[in-house]
């Protein structure tokens, strides 16, 4: 399986270090490295599965929105929308509902994540209209369990919903469905998704500025403003997050790509640092000083056991 990681905060070697790591926690909250790990158990069992002719997008972001997909799964069959979770605990998938059970009670968790599944393929499935993008069949929504101690019942649920001892099992099921494109057709599809094209039109019509040399046609293309028929806005993907009063506030870190650190949309007082505010480095100072506090005390610790109390 041919796997296109869009995760940020990660290295050269697909990693994400210390400093990532608390760069992601400050941006995306405490349940983002959670989340990553998740994502990277199920996807070394679906490359186990799944062979040539399938590619997998990771953590990518749609064009024109805020709106961060967990993971594409493309397949000569259909496409998925795959979000996995790592919660552990009894839960219950019923319709449209995501309800914690709790002394044999079922009361709504604090975030829906049938609901939140089910708007991300929507979204998904807008952007490839915008971008013109033919797919078999409709984008489907997927929720997936990393952790063998997530118990779900299911209740006739809205989306697909897959425990983690049954990975394999939807793995062969996509297997046995019936091809519709060729493996080609599939690499091709996942070079549209993650390089969408511009309105060419558009770069013709882009105005060149005054007493300079024309720009080259790849500085054009770069340069002119999109058109909305191809790249669509943030309020066309974003749509599907919008329907419901709260959605937003409802969704899982790092899904909704914050702009609070864009610095096209900071006043100047929030200035970015090597893609950090002011406070956020203030904040990473206080973590890694008590870091080196902590570890201070471990040294002295061990120094005066073997030395003072237990000398040589």
């Amino acid at each position: 399986m041919r796997i296109i990681d869009k995760t940020p905060f990660q290295n050269e070697k697909g990693e994400i270090d210390l400093i990532g790591r608390a760069q992601a926690t400050l941006k995306y909250g405490p349940s983002w490295y959670p989340e990553q790990s998740a994502q990277k158990a199920v996807i070394a069992q679906l490359d186990r599965l799944f062979e040539k002719g399938y590619v997998l997008i990771r953590n990518f972001n749609l064009p024109g929105s805020e709106v961060i997909v967990p993971m594409i799964l493309l397949t000569p069959s259909g496409v998925f929308v795959i979000y996995v979770t790592h919660l552990k605990g009894f839960y219950e998938a019923k319709g449209d509902q995501w309800n914690k059970i709790d002394q044999g009670r079922a009361a709504p968790a604090q975030r829906n994540l049938i609901s939140i599944t089910e708007r991300l393929a929507r979204a998904t499935q807008k952007y490839f209209e915008i971008q013109q993008i033919a797919i078999p069949g409709r984008v489907e929504p997927v929720l997936m369990a990393a952790e063998p101690g997530l118990n779900m019942e299911s209740l006739r649920p809205i989306i697909r919903v897959v425990k983690s001892d049954a990975i394999a099992q939807f793995a062969s099921t996509v297997l046995q469905t019936r091809s519709i494109l060729r493996n080609e057709q599939v690499y091709d599809l996942a070079e549209r998704i993650t390089l969408p094209r511009v309105d060419e039109t558009a770069v013709a019509a882009a105005p060149q500025p005054a007493q300079q040399k024309p720009a080259s046609r790849a500085r054009a293309i770069f340069d002119a403003s999109p058109s909305p028929k191809n790249t669509g806005s943030q309020e066309d993907i974003s749509f599907a997050f919008d329907e419901d009063e709260g959605a937003s506030e409802s969704l899982p870190p790092g899904l909704l790509r914050s702009t609070a650190n864009d610095s096209d949309s900071l006043p100047a007082r929030r200035k970015l640092y090597m893609g950090m505010t002011v406070g956020q480095w203030i904040i990473l100072g206080v973590m890694l000083l008590v870091g080196l506090c902590v570890l201070s005390i471990a040294v002295a610790a061990i120094y005066y056991y073997y030395y003072i109390l237990n000398p040589i």
